[in-house]
Formats: structure tokens, C-alpha cells, sequence
């Protein structure tokens, strides 16, 4: 019947086949789908979940009937063998997919558990931005936006001390952006289409069993020949970031805070000191609050002229400059504020069950929810996003939060909060990129977001990769980017950067002049550069804290604008065809075993190996190399793979490039910067 996968009934069940390979496997004593039900309890505490669920019921469909139409497979689920069927499966090809639709047949089932088949050496990679675990067989993976928590290793002082003190300790699991998509290396993906909670559990070696508390509309597989081709195939499904603005290019974009003068002082030092500036990042430009956490913003989305006097004429001198200006929004509004007051008075805001307006504790202030599931408060949102940033003169902004959606928010749509707080980053994008492009300004103004869920990778022109603690932790430091970068790539977002140096400075970790250089190093071999000061700056060794530092880093953008003529084309490689800019080894060298686990080295394209050294004070770097002529980029030695050691000292971290590369000219120039 189709091409792209195949039924067979067997004793008692059926299998189907993707491309050759057994996907789904059902039969009495091996049953594919378990339902049931269950009473969950959420608690959020500042975008910090506690989910706990208490299953009432699990049973296994054991009993099918199949029957074979025109296009396509009806199936029906029995607990019994002489019963109603609790769910019905329509099996087909759609769109050379092989697509599994459900219709739930029994009305008061909420938790749903699938089997797909699995086989013990397989690998599996994606669901989102994990940034703990690159390959996550072995772990479960629970898939709920929220803060990614202080840490994100329970067996650490900082999570420990964030989770006695703050309730905002994280786990290797917990992060903004999830998606109930992954990647196996047996080259093909599946996707939930559902917003509702989901764990994802890689721990058996003969199944994967994923769990959504409701009942699924479908599920797609799809196959390729390589990993190149499958990531296209991801891309085709969900869609394609589009390429950064040339502008971008131009230098790194430097975090600064305090109002016009400070912002000038600071510019003006870095330029002096040969730093490559593209753009002045300034979040507080509508103004800031201090409160125990730190230094936070004053959530009112337009220019404070009191904090940044004569800012209208500044941007344009930076802009003549080369220099752009980008600024900081979230979808939420600060009951201080005036925008707050008109969105209450035009019904704009989300209610709490007693028919008021919901105010959500962000952490010593209080913040109205903006209702995207009513179209007016979405243009009202985009003319703010209009009037107040673009027609201002921003070039950019953070597009923060997403993920603090409660559970028991009352909306104007009268769609469950549970199953649309996945759902919310997704919108939140979508209200951006629709603004930009209203605007006639997509491919000029870019926006960068924490936040995200299926569907992001068309309307995210630059992902970030949040708020990372200020250390080495390899959960929440700087190692943990990388396979935050890698595992969002795979899955068609692959633009992505981090804050340089890190973000969250709490319980006695703060940023050193070491980590800081290190993060730098490894950034300039990202599609962005940029610095955050971080919640407590001055705790934080900043990008100016000495002239050496400052030295360093006008290297370091040095090497990032020479490099733009490569980086240009990989990330017009990833608008076209989805290939992320860092990709994991095995994109390109398959049949290299030992490059699957590899989840702290990336490939820049597929000409660079980067290799960032994330422990402190290392100056000696142990590398893998998978087979191929591999050229050191700073002593120009050649390595043919397997693993190497090699001196990295500061501002020379572990870079190799392809020797047969088309851009080995351009690779040669940059080592001697």
C-alpha cells in the first residue's frame, strides 16, 4: 500500500515497518499502547514547577482489529478482547510521512503511554534544548516549559542552596524549551503533536515508552538515508529560521546597563581597545528595579528617558557608527506600568477563576499575563512591539520569558491553561516575527528568545540558551551550552548563542576573569556574539573588568568578523535547508561510532571542530577527532583523528579545520590574528 511503511498482521497484532525497520509492534503480550488516568497536582513558584502526578489507572490495550481501507489502516484498541475499543488508530502516509492519528473513544482517558520499538546500542537526541544530556538513552525526560532552574544538579551546593532557599533549584532535565520530538541514530525522528505535559523515557533497551497526560492528535516517523537529509526532513515539517541580518556580522554586541552615559564610557573603551562592536545590548532602556535576586527591569516596554536621556539621537549616531542598538521585551506588564493599566482596561489580560485580573509573582513585583488567545490583545501586543521598539529604532531586543504560563490562568479562548502553557512560547514568537514582518523589517531587525516548544524553529530568528549559572558546572556552566546548541540543532533551530560568561550569580558562585575569557573563545565560533552583565554585576567580572581582558576580546571579535564569510554561509545553509550552524560529529562523519557520545565538541559547519575548554585552569586540551586530515588551527599541525591532546591556552582554545576545506586560506588568516 504505501512506499514509506508497512502493516503486517501477525498472530494476535500487527508491525509496522518504516523504511524497513520495525517502528511499532503490537500484539497481546507485547502491547504498543497503555491508557489510563490520572489527577495531577502543578505548583509554580517564579516559572519554577512542582508537578506531581497520581495515576488512578493504567491499563494495556492488548486487543486489536485491524482493518485495511484505501489509504489506510483503522485499527481498533480493546482492553478486552469482547469490549468497546478505548481508542481507534487511523495509520497512513501523509506526505511520504508515516503518520499515526488518534480518536479517543473513551472519553475520560487522560494519560496515554506508547511503545515505539528500540534496540540496545540506539541513541537518541533532541526533545528540545537538554542541556545535561546530549544522547538521552538511559534517562527519562519530563517536557514542560519553565525556568531551568539554579544548577540543574541536585548533588551540588548552588542547586541545593537554590532549592532550600529559593524553591529554583533545576534538574538535568528541567529547561525553557522543550519539544516532544527526537532523533534516533537509527536515522529517523519521531513527533507528539500535543502541548500537554509528556515525559519522554529512554531507560528500556527494548522500547521507548512516551507518556502525554491526554491523548495525542498524532504521532509522525520519518526516515532518511543520512543525518544531513533528516535534519532537512525535520525542517520541512516544522520550518526554517530565517538567515541573521548582515549587520549582525559586524562585531560582537556588548551587554551594558546603567543609562547614556555609562553606555557611552563603556563603548568607548572597548572601541578603543580595537573591540569589533556590532551592536549595544541594553535591556534596562525602559528602566530597571533592584530586589534580592538582583538587578531586574521595570516591565513597561518603552523608552525611559529619565534612565537613558537623549537615547532617540544616540541610536542614531551608534547606527551611523555601525553600531545598533538592541533592547529587552517579555509578554508581561508590571502593574506600575501605564502599559499594564491599558491592557486592563481593554480586557487584554488573563483572569484568575474568580474573574480578576491574574497578577503572577515574578520575584518582588507583580506582573499582568497578556492573553495571547484573544486576537486583539495579539495587535494591540504587536503595535506596542511596533510603535515602541522598532519605530523607536531598535534593531533588536531579548524576547524573554514564554514559559510562566500557570496552570490555572483563565483564558479568553476557554482553552485549557495546562495544555496552552506549552503551547505559549510558540505564540509569544510567532507575536514577534508577525510584528517584525508587519513592520517590513524581517532579515533587519533580529530578536532572540529563551523560550520554546513545536513550531518555534519558524518564528525564532536566534535562540539563546538562558540563564546559565556564573562557573564551570558541566548542568549549568559553561559546558552546558553546547549541548543545549547541538540538541536544539538537530531538531531545525540551529541558530543559537549564549550569554558570554554566563547569568545567574547566586549562593557564592561568581563570574571569574578566567571563565569569562574562555566563554568569549568559544562564542566567537557561534552565528552570535554577546555579553550579559549578569543579575549581580558587580559580582561578576565584566568584558572591561581589565585591559587584558579587554585585549583579549578585541582578538576574539576579530576572529568572529573574519570569519563572517563562513559563517554567512552556513547560516544561509540553515534558512534554506535546516542544517544547523553547530552540528554534532556524527552529521558528518556517520560511520564514526565514537562521535555519537560526543557532546562537548561541536562542528562549526563542517570544516571547524570546536573544542571549548570548560574546566578551569586547563591549558592543555584532550580533543576527538573523527577520521580525516584535521589541521590545528594555531600550530598548524596535522591530525588524521582518534584523540589528541593539545596546548589551549587562554586565547588559543581547541580549534582544527578540515585540511581538503574550500575556506583553508580564510582558516590560515585567522590563526595568525
Amino acid at each position: 500500500m504505501s512506499k514509506v511503511f508497512e502493516l503486517k498482521e501477525v498472530a494476535d497484532g500487527f508491525e509496522i515497518y518504516l523504511n524497513g525497520m520495525t517502528i511499532l509492534k503490537h500484539q497481546v503480550d507485547h502491547p504498543m499502547i497503555f491508557v489510563g488516568y490520572g489527577q495531577e497536582k502543578i505548583e509554580m513558584y517564579r516559572g519554577n514547577f512542582d508537578i506531581r502526578d497520581y495515576v488512578i489507572e493504567r491499563t494495556a490495550l492488548r486487543y486489536a482489529i485491524v482493518e485495511e481501507k484505501e489509504d489506510s489502516y483503522l485499527i481498533q484498541l480493546r482492553k478486552f478482547e469482547k469490549c468497546e475499543p478505548s481508542l481507534i488508530l487511523v495509520v497512513k502516509e501523509e506526505e511520504q510521512r508515516l503518520k499515526v492519528e488518534f480518536i479517543k473513544a473513551e472519553p475520560t482517558i487522560n494519560r496515554f503511554w506508547l511503545r515505539v520499538e528500540a534496540d540496545r546500542d540506539e541513541k537518541v537526541y533532541g526533545c528540545g534544548e537538554q542541556l545535561s544530556y546530549f544522547n538521552m538513552r538511559g534517562k527519562n525526560f519530563p517536557l514542560w516549559t519553565s525556568e531551568p532552574g539554579v544548577g540543574r544538579n541536585k548533588k551540588t551546593y548552588v542547586t541545593w542552596q537554590a532549592d532550600v532557599k529559593d524553591r529554583a533549584g533545576g534538574d538535568y532535565y528541567t529547561t525553557n524549551y522543550p519539544q516532544p520530538t527526537y532523533v534516533s541514530s537509527k536515522k529517523y525522528y519521531c513527533h507528539v503533536e500535543t502541548t500537554a505535559y509528556a515525559d519522554f523515557d529512554f531507560r528500556k533497551q527494548d522500547f521507548h515508552e512516551l507518556q502525554i497526560w491526554d491523548v495525542p492528535k498524532f504521532v509522525l516517523f520519518e526516515a532518511a538515508d543520512t543525518f544531513v537529509e533528516l535534519v532537512e526532513k525535520i525542517t520541512d515539517l516544522f520550518g526554517r529560521q530565517p538567515e541573521l541580518p548582515e549587520w549582525t556580522y559586524n562585531g560582537i554586541w556588548l551587554g551594558i546597563q546603567g543609562g547614556t552615559q555609562m553606555v557611552e564610557e563603556k563603548l568607548q573603551r572597548a572601541l578603543d581597545k580595537g573591540v569589533r562592536v556590532g551592536g549595544v545590548w541594553c535591556q534596562d532602556w525602559q528602566g530597571k528595579r533592584i530586589t534580592s535576586f538582583g538587578k531586574r527591569l521595570m516591565w513597561n516596554w518603552r523608552w525611559n528617558p529619565e534612565e537613558y536621556p537623549n537615547l532617540d539621537q544616540k541610536i542614531k549616531e551608534w547606527k551611523k557608527q555601525g553600531i545598533r542598538f538592541l533592547g529587552y521585551i517579555n509578554p508581561y506588564l508590571a502593574v506600575e506600568g501605564d502599559l499594564f493599566k491599558t491592557a486592563n482596561e481593554k480586557g487584554y489580560l488573563a483572569l484568575n477563576e474568580q474573574g480578576e485580573t491574574y497578577l503572577v509573582d515574578f520575584g518582588e513585583f507583580y506582573c499582568g499575563v497578556v492573553d495571547f488567545t484573544n486576537p486583539e490583545a495579539c495587535d494591540w501586543y504587536k503595535q506596542v512591539i511596533k510603535e515602541n521598539l522598532i519605530d523607536f529604532g531598535l534593531d533588536g531586543w531579548m524576547a524573554d520569558f514564554g514559559e510562566y504560563l500557570p496552570t490555572d490562568v483563565v483564558l479568553k479562548s476557554g482553552e485549557s491553561a495546562k495544555l496552552m502553557h506549552n503551547a505559549w512560547p510558540v505564540i509569544w514568537a510567532k507575536i514577534n516575527y508577525e510584528a517584525v514582518k508587519e513592520a517590513g523589517k524581517l532579515g533587519e531587525v533580529v530578536y532572540f528568545m529563551r523560550a520554546g516548544y513545536t513550531g518555534t524553529q519558524k518564528y525564532c530568528t536566534l535562540l539563546w540558551a538562558g540563564d546559565q549559572s556564573v562557573d564551570w558546572s558541566l548542568d549549568d556552566g559553561l559546558a552546558s551550552v553546547i549541548p543545549a546548541a547541538l540538541s536544539t540543532g538537530i531538531i531545525g533551530c540551529g541558530l543559537h548563542h549564549s550569554d558570554i560568561g554566563g547569568y545567574t550569580s547566586l549562593h557564592g558562585n561568581k563570574r571569574s576573569k578566567e571563565l569569562f575569557q574562555r566563554w568569549a573563545e568559544m562564542a566567537a565560533f557561534t552565528p552570535v556574539m554577546r555579553t550579559h552583565e549578569g543579575n549581580r554585576p558587580y559580582d561578576c567580572f565584566q568584558f572591561d573588568g581589565d585591559d587584558e581582558t579587554l585585549e583579549h576580546l578585541a582578538r576574539m571579535t576579530e576572529i568572529y568578523v573574519t570569519l563572517a564569510s563562513y559563517t554567512r554561509q552556513l547560516v544561509k545553509e540553515n534558512a534554506e535547508r535546516g542544517i544547523p550552524v553547530q552540528r554534532p560529529l556524527f552529521l558528518h562523519y556517520e560511520q564514526d561510532q565514537a562521535s555519537y557520545d560526543i557532546q562537548y565538541e561541536y562542528l562549526y559547519g563542517p570544516d571547524l571542530l570546536v573544542a571549548p575548554v570548560y574546566e578551569q585552569g586547563k591549558t592543555r586540551w584532550e580533543v576527538y577527532l573523527p577520521q580525516d586530515e584535521w589541521v590545528h588551527l594555531w600550530t598548524g599541525q596535522v591530525y588524521n583523528g582518534g584523540t589528541v591532546e593539545v596546548d589551549a591556552p587562554i586565547g588559543k582554545p581547541a580549534i582544527f579545520y578540515r585540511k581538503s576545506s574550500s575556506y583553508r586560506e580564510l582558516f590560515e588568516r585567522i590563526a595568525k590574528i
